[in-house]
């Protein structure tokens, strides 16, 4: 991997605001909170997080399918945020995206193949004849059958449906991809199927990926580095191995705690959250898991953890991840 990142990340905030309250006044929700990443060529990064975390709306605004209200987005050393019209538009087809749901993400009135292409006529990167040789080599590299071509999404399955999808976030050869819950919807077995897919592309490019996934067990098997957040906000960040073996943030610790193993050899303590009656994303103070945490101090309640660099790469948003450490 270069020194250069892919993708850098800095500052990144998103606010949306809710409904009026009693008071007849409009608050705001911050789905994402200040968040800090680099992503490298030829890199997978997981984001994990239960739902609520802010994990897709990150995502959404690294690619500017929705707009920031603050922060940078840098991609291979220049300024996404500030690229406009036809600049955006050139700099889009070195990004790809696979959504989370393989049956809403595809138009029904389209056949296969002209999804697919719809990347390629939008860029302006190929006519006639090589746009149908892009399909069938598409189509071949991710499993698929170039007569497939000509049918309609209702023929196929949730399998093949969002085997086409990474067909079409990969037609324009992007440096990034980010896929956002990409096996959730489907059979363990298909799960299994789209993972290793998703693996051999890793291998066989200089692909950079974006993993989201409130699934741990799924994000350790494709990740290099896990970044695990809460409340808009990454608490804990990590190689994989490192972070599986010796999670030092409370919020990660019962995210592991409660993957399943096929080991009958393996046991991991519980860790388990208590209930938090607080309203989510509004805590001005304090660490956003202090309502939880049961490890909780005083601290916790007053001061906001700052993610801070506990052993070389493994990155902590706690007051006591010094003493987890030791």
């Amino acid at each position: 991997m270069s020194d250069q990142p892919v993708l850098s990340v800095r500052g990144l905030r998103k606010r949306f605001k809710t409904g009026r309250g009693w008071a007849g006044r409009s608050g705001q929700l911050e789905a994402v909170a200040g968040v800090d990443l680099d992503l490298h060529r030829g890199e997978v990064l997981g984001i994990v997080g239960e739902s609520g975390s802010g994990k897709t709306t990150l995502g959404r605004c690294v690619l500017r399918l929705i707009e920031p209200s603050s922060g940078e987005v840098e991609l291979e050393g220049s300024d996404f945020l500030a690229l406009r019209g036809r600049t955006l538009r050139r700099r889009r087809k070195r990004l790809g995206v696979v959504f989370q749901d393989p049956y809403s993400s595809l138009n029904p009135r389209m056949q296969i193949g002209r999804i697919v292409a719809e990347p390629l006529r939008a860029q302006g990167k190929m006519r006639g004849r090589d746009i149908g040789a892009r399909i069938t080599e598409l189509l071949t590299l991710v499993g698929i059958e170039p007569h497939f071509a000509t049918r309609y999404p209702h023929e196929m399955s949730g399998g093949q449906r969002q085997r086409v999808a990474i067909a079409r976030a990969l037609a324009t050869d992007p440096d990034l991809l980010v896929a956002d819950e990409p096996v959730s919807a489907l059979d363990v077995s298909v799960q299994a199927q789209i993972l290793n897919l998703l693996l051999d592309l890793k291998r066989e490019g200089s692909l950079s990926m974006i993993f989201i996934s409130h699934d741990l067990a799924v994000v350790e098997r494709v990740a290099d580095r896990i970044a695990v957040m809460y409340e808009g906000r990454i608490v804990e960040s990590a190689p994989t191995r490192r972070l599986i073996e010796h999670p030092l943030h409370p919020y990660t610790q019962a995210l592991l705690s409660a993957v399943s193993s096929v080991d009958p050899a393996f046991h991991r303590d519980r860790v388990r959250l208590r209930a938090d009656l607080g309203r989510p994303g509004h805590r001005a103070d304090g660490c956003p898991l202090a309502g939880r945490c049961p490890d909780v101090q005083d601290v916790c309640h007053n001061e906001v953890p700052e993610l801070e660099e506990t052993r070389t790469g493994h990155w902590t948003a706690c007051h006591l991840a010094a003493v987890r450490e030791d």
